[in-house]
């Protein structure tokens, strides 16, 4: 799901670091002090979860677990986010600083409206509700991702459109892998702290 660094065009990369910027400063205001080792984690899980990646073209596809970050996280999901994919760049060279703006707006708008569709569901005391909301965090978080990161690269020019047509059809059974595993973190959750799903609009 990271794009490569010198494939965008300035406009894109502007856009996206101007979008990012505003999410993530959105997401340190409305964070709570208490709610940043949660932040913190995630952070970290996002970053293990996506150092395994498969190269395609002038992009990857690899786990991210975006359902559970965006469901746990609520707006601070920009701000961690944004850490795990700089600490990439730094340290592994994936993606890079110039695409980190687009890199976190692709990937943390979907976390963010999968806290806001399925995070009320998730809490539900009907257990099919609950795990169909968590599916549908999951799935739905990588299908987004998929879909931004095709536009990104459609919108740099058409000789990227393969490449983008091929990484929307590669996240597909991606999406079903991380759909499966938000519902068993969910799950789990709900069954040993269930105060850490989300009960306010943060």
């Amino acid at each position: 799901m990271h794009i490569a660094e010198g494939v965008l065009p300035l406009s894109l990369l502007g856009a996206g670091a101007a979008l990012s910027l505003a999410g993530t400063a959105l997401g340190l205001k409305r964070t709570r002090q208490d709610e940043i080792p949660i932040a913190a984690v995630m952070a970290a899980t996002f970053f293990v979860a996506s150092l395994i990646h498969v190269p395609l073209g002038p992009s990857s596809v690899h786990l991210l677990l975006l359902g559970p970050v965006g469901l746990l996280t609520g707006w601070a999901c920009f701000p961690a986010i944004l850490v795990g994919l700089l600490l990439q760049a730094l340290f592994f060279q994936y993606g890079g600083l110039t695409v980190l703006g687009i890199n976190t707006f692709n990937m943390a708008l979907p976390a963010l409206l999968a806290y806001a569709a399925c995070g009320p569901v998730v809490r539900s005391r009907r257990r099919n509700l609950a795990v169909a909301g968590a599916f549908a965090a999951g799935s739905g978080t990588i299908l987004a991702a998929g879909v931004l990161t095709a536009i990104s690269l459609g919108l740099a020019g058409e000789a990227f459109l393969p490449a983008a047509q091929t990484i929307l059809l590669a996240h597909i059974p991606i999406a079903a892998v991380e759909g499966a595993i938000t519902v068993a973190v969910i799950g789990f959750i709900r069954r040993v702290k269930p105060e850490m799903l989300p009960t306010r609009s943060r």
